[in-house]
């Protein structure tokens, strides 16, 4: 049986709209109205899943999905260590040669946490673990996990994955199994088909 892998990217919260690093902060009201609102066009899965976020949890609870009870630690947002909660301009203006690093080098990890390489290859095995038998999952996930599920799926060169875009609430699809996977991205919900 072919799996179908839905990625759902959750709402922006204040973090992101301030173009900071994610520092747990709770969605606000604006984001949690703007969930609620699609909440009927979030296609039927036959499990569900959420990332250990804030965000996620949250946006998953307001378009009113009932994901497995435990946030999937595969699933966990790219760790930017000591950045988080900073923006990037102040990083930039603090650490310039570690923010061109971070950005150039897949395998740089000079802030402390995670490289690109590391979570495409953390993404990628929960992608590819999800066997035969899963049929339609939906897991809702932050951009850059999303990213990441696209640059192993699709076997795209680790520089890729800052040149893809994921924006808030849209369903980035993968059918297929592990090593032969097709992508349909950038749904957004209300025009989906499935």
């Amino acid at each position: 049986m072919t799996v179908r892998a839905m990625f759902l990217s959750p709402v922006t919260g204040p973090a992101l709209r301030e173009a900071r690093f994610d520092d747990g902060s709770a969605l606000d009201e604006r984001g949690i109205a703007r969930a609620r609102a699609v909440a009927g066009a979030v296609p039927r899965a036959s499990r569900q899943f959420t990332a250990p976020s804030r965000r996620c949890r949250e946006t998953a609870a307001a378009l009113g999905l009932s994901p497995e009870p435990e946030p999937v630690a595969g699933l966990a947002d790219l760790d930017v260590g000591r950045w988080r909660g900073l923006s990037l301009d102040e990083v930039a203006v603090a650490e310039p040669e570690a923010v061109a690093a971070w950005l150039g080098d897949p395998g740089a990890a000079p802030h402390g946490g995670e490289s690109v390489l590391a979570l495409v290859g953390r993404v990628g095995a929960w992608l590819d673990g999800l066997g035969d038998g899963d049929g339609r999952v939906l897991a809702v996930a932050e951009p850059a996990v999303i990213r990441a599920a696209v640059v192993h799926a699709l076997a795209l060169p680790p520089e890729a994955f800052w040149r893809l875009d994921v924006q808030p609430l849209t369903l980035t699809a993968l059918s297929g199994r592990a090593g032969r996977w097709n992508l349909r991205c950038g749904e957004a919900l209300g025009s989906t088909t499935s």
